[in-house]
């Protein structure tokens, strides 16, 4: 249920509704919103009934039913786009597109280091990078681990900008929270319940990937278990879906993007380097999402690809992707973005 508060309600009449959800056995969720704010209760639907009550409460101007499986990520709760605020500077969801650059996995500190300036450089407004890497082969590289954030820490402080890694367990999330500044659940865990509710308990934005074999319902679910744990600051990745298709490595489902952003207030971004698995086919994939009104992307760019430890056949070389920034402008311009 909703519970919507008059426009300039008094804190303590929120105060009072918020203590009433609980006393119901709810859980609230308060979004501000421009002009008002809406409380979210999130519980047992078979009771719904006694929040009705609640509309006799000071302060309160209506409680409505959600319609949506997804409650709190639901455009029925916030009508407005929400903005994730990542660093200071540095959002997703707002007019700037956020673009997200850098290697699968990190390899060594000269690599990230020099990746990581070349990136920023070209205009990009985060890092990205792998120190834990989920592979499908137990043979593969899984990543240089606390090294490799350690690494990425120092290719931040170099290069100045944030960076976002993937989290693949439970255990290891509170390590990874300690230096990133935004968590990454990838594909493969996009349904690991248990990873989707710790990183909901904590205090940092999290950049959730679409499944491979994922509807957007279900996606969206996903997204529905952090927030429920307290955490609003989500960001949805668009990184391609498996079909029948073998000329790319996944599909990039375009169509998901004004799909979620119809559903949806929370923010969207892309990622054309999953999605085709192909770095002929990532610029003009990118050029695509944003005028699909994609609120950002991630791309991979490697200084070597062809030596790369992981994903060298879609990642950019620094050059490649310098242009595709240049060109990307009048593509966000077009869009009403800008970079």
């Amino acid at each position: 249920m909703i519970i919507v508060m008059k426009a300039g309600a008094a804190k303590k009449d929120r105060e009072e509704v918020l203590k009433r959800i609980r006393e119901l056995g709810y859980k609230p969720h308060v979004i501000h919103g421009t002009t008002r704010d809406v409380i979210g209760a999130v519980g047992d639907e078979r009771g719904k009934r006694v929040l009705q009550s609640l509309e006799s409460m000071h302060g309160v101007e209506n409680v409505v039913p959600i319609l949506q499986p997804y409650k709190l990520a639901s455009r029925e709760v916030k009508k407005e786009p929400s903005v994730v605020r990542i660093t200071d500077g540095v959002s997703a969801g707002g007019k700037e597109l956020v673009v997200m650059a850098g290697p699968c996995s990190v390899e060594g500190e000269e690599q990230i280091v020099e990746t990581a300036v070349a990136v920023r450089d070209a205009g990009a407004r985060m890092l990205r990078g792998g120190a834990f890497k989920p592979r499908t082969s137990p043979y593969s590289f899984q990543g240089l681990e606390e090294e490799g954030l350690r690494l990425l820490a120092k290719a931040r402080k170099v290069s100045g900008l944030p960076f976002v890694t993937e989290v693949v367990n439970p255990e290891t999330v509170e390590l990874v929270a300690e230096y990133a500044d935004m968590l990454q659940i990838g594909a493969r865990n996009a349904q690991n319940f248990a990873l989707l509710k710790r990183v909901g308990q904590l205090p940092k934005p999290v950049l959730l990937k679409r499944g491979m074999s994922m509807t957007i319902q279900e996606f969206l679910m996903s997204a529905e278990y952090i927030m429920s744990e307290g955490n609003q600051e989500v960001i949805l990745c668009e990184r391609g879906i498996r079909t029948f298709e073998t000329a790319t490595r996944n599909t990039l489902d375009l169509s998901a993007i004004p799909v979620l952003k119809e559903r949806t207030h929370l923010p969207v971004i892309a990622d054309p380097s999953h999605g085709t698995g192909n770095y002929h086919y990532v610029a003009a994939m990118a050029f695509a999402a944003v005028a699909a009104g994609a609120d950002g992307l991630m791309i991979e760019v490697h200084s070597d690809p062809e030596h790369a430890s992981s994903d060298g056949p879609q990642s950019l070389k620094p050059a490649k992707f310098a242009r595709l920034m240049e060109k990307l402008k009048l593509f966000a311009e077009a869009a009403g973005r800008t970079l």
